[in-house]
């Protein structure tokens, strides 16, 4: 039985537990498993992977896609392996991670990528269409996270996990009830995995993105119910900004990473002032989801049962696409930010004062 301070007589407190540190290999040294990864951010995120030095497992359902992407990275000197799987299914997750095993004898980061959407209004979208978008958006995140934390601990070193939500994650959206729905399905479960395995100090690293709207082709690829084309309008990001937030988080333990003032700001607004976000989403969203004049693609055409078309990196948006994220950047250089801002602060401070 352990003695307290009393017993032993020496007076001393107890000693405070450890902090509990991960540490993430660099990325040159790591295997990587990126679900969703013949387009849009999944894509670009194994490009930027491959280049960097990593060993790249893709996983998709479109093969073709996945050979051409694996012929490109080998021809760079690059080392990739793909496995055709649909991630909405648990066995089919589980050949992937057994893959990545057999080929490369481990994996260090994980990232659930993969997702397609539905553009139809709540009441007249099918419940075998929302069944179905569930598998790909949300059970394949749980499947993915499950043998992903399996794999690290067994081996006992630590590795990343890394789930890509949604700013719809944050907040619901019109006329993507079933994607929103899904995607605060995954906030939840990635949320009450972190504090689970943080409990027992299991060596992974849980992130969660939250990526604004991006021009992928997502919207392309969606299941659509309405009468013009799924777009965004307005201001999207960068497939890159995204990819780059997952990149610096297989690295270096986050809990979050936002991918644009965008998402931030609109995970913000709908705490603070919901009612008001309601409205402006009733005002603004069902247009600012919507072509202006190009017709819907047909049902079937989209990737909700089929794979979507490969191998592209941006969609046919009409929104202005800027250049990055300065939101991301910030984020993973925070000290340097704060003092930026500190010292933009103290300059405008001092100019006024002079004008004064």
């Amino acid at each position: 039985m352990l003695s307290s301070p009393e017993q032993t007589g020496s007076g001393a407190e107890p000693e405070e537990p450890k902090k509990f540190k991960l540490k993430l290999k660099p990325l040159s040294e790591q295997v990587i498993v990126i679900t969703g990864a013949s387009s849009g951010i999944g894509l670009v995120t194994a490009r930027m992977a491959a280049a960097a030095g990593a060993k790249v497992v893709a996983a998709a359902r479109n093969e073709e896609a996945l050979k051409e992407l694996i012929v490109e990275l080998e021809g760079k000197g690059q080392t990739a392996v793909y496995v055709v799987a649909d991630v909405g299914r648990e066995e089919e997750i589980e050949r992937v991670a057994e893959t990545a095993i057999r080929e490369f004898g481990t994996f260090d980061t994980w990232v659930n990528n993969a997702g397609v959407s539905i553009f139809g209004k709540a009441t007249e979208v099918t419940t075998e269409d929302m069944k179905r978008m569930f598998d790909t958006v949300y059970w394949s995140v749980v499947y993915g996270s499950r043998a992903a934390v399996r794999h690290f601990k067994e081996r006992g070193v630590p590795g990343a996990l890394i789930n890509v939500g949604s700013i719809f994650g944050d907040r619901g959206v019109v006329i993507q009830s079933t994607y929103s729905s899904a995607k605060f399905a995954v906030h939840g479960w990635t949320e009450n995995l972190r504090m689970e395995l943080e409990k027992e100090k299991a060596p992974v690293s849980v992130t969660l993105i939250h990526p604004g709207r991006i021009d992928t082709p997502y919207n392309e690829h969606a299941q659509s119910y309405l009468d013009k084309q799924p777009v965004h309008r307005g201001m999207i990001y960068p497939p890159e900004a995204v990819a780059e937030a997952i990149l610096f988080t297989a690295q270096h333990p986050k809990r979050d990473m936002f991918v644009g003032s965008q998402a931030r700001l609109g995970a913000l607004f709908g705490n603070i002032v919901p009612r008001l976000t309601d409205k402006a989403f009733e005002l603004i969203m069902f247009r600012g989801q919507q072509s202006h004049d190009r017709p819907s693609h047909p049902r079937q055409a989209g990737a909700l049962y089929e794979p979507g078309y490969g191998m592209h990196e941006r969609g046919t948006n009409e929104g202005f696409v800027r250049g990055g994220s300065l939101y991301v950047k910030a984020t993973k250089h925070p000290v340097a930010s704060t003092a930026a801002v500190a010292g933009l602060g103290a300059l405008v401070w001092a100019l006024a004062k002079r004008r004064r």
